[in-house]
């Protein structure tokens, strides 16, 4: 049987809390993760979205390379010291200007539950790529975005032999600075599921990230 939606009035509830209409003049920034689990037939037999509240300071970090750019002005290559601050990324890798920067998004989903901290930058206990008991394969992420939406997917399979119960979620950036200097990895996002998403044996499931803006 394919269920239904589980939003429930609770979620729909924090979507408000989270939509600053109390604040005149702010445009209201909503941010959500949504789960749907399938079964082997493509029917639906769960589907939870829940807002979610917890960008870690490392989505910040993040944002100040658009506002504030890479480096303090034209003559410097010293990174912003609220990137290196945060990222202990070194503030100068070459002894020329370097401003280039590589980004590239990833899901990962976990089986265990932690506090929020600003500072976190890994899950409780994350679910491993494979075929093992209590493993996942991971797919793809996908990136989709219109002018106010920025929406992140990934679709796991379980091949596993058994459930996996899926309580907890992380959006991370990996970073490469000036293409030279090797990767770093960031959690800018962590959540715990309000109930546990179980994906069965032969399912597979879909976890989307989003952001939106609107006026």
């Amino acid at each position: 049987m394919v269920s239904q939606d589980v939003t429930s009035e609770d979620d729909i509830i924090l979507n408000e809390v989270l939509s600053d209409k109390d604040i005149p003049g702010e445009p209201p920034f909503r941010a959500y993760i949504e789960a749907k689990v399938y079964d082997g037939e493509g029917h639906i037999i769960q589907h939870h979205r829940q807002p979610m509240k917890s960008l870690t300071e490392y989505f910040l970090a993040l944002i100040t390379i658009p506002l504030i750019g890479t480096v303090p002005n034209a003559s410097s290559s010293q990174a912003t010291p609220i990137f290196t601050n945060i990222t202990n990324i070194p503030g100068q890798v070459s002894s020329t200007k370097c401003a280039v920067f590589s980004w590239s998004a990833s899901i990962q989903v976990g089986s265990g539950a932690q506090s929020f901290s600003p500072t976190l930058n890994s899950l409780g206990a994350p679910i491993l790529n494979g075929t093992g008991a209590g493993e996942l394969q991971y797919g793809t992420v996908s990136v989709y975005y219109t002018s106010t939406t920025l929406i992140f997917s990934i679709t796991f399979t379980n091949s596993s032999g058994g459930t996996v119960n899926v309580t907890e979620i992380g959006l991370f950036g990996t970073i490469s600075w000036c293409l030279t200097s090797g990767s770093y990895s960031f959690l800018l996002s962590y959540d715990t599921f309000s109930s546990p998403i179980s994906i069965p044996n032969g399912a597979l499931a879909t976890f989307q990230i989003s952001l939106a803006f609107s006026g």
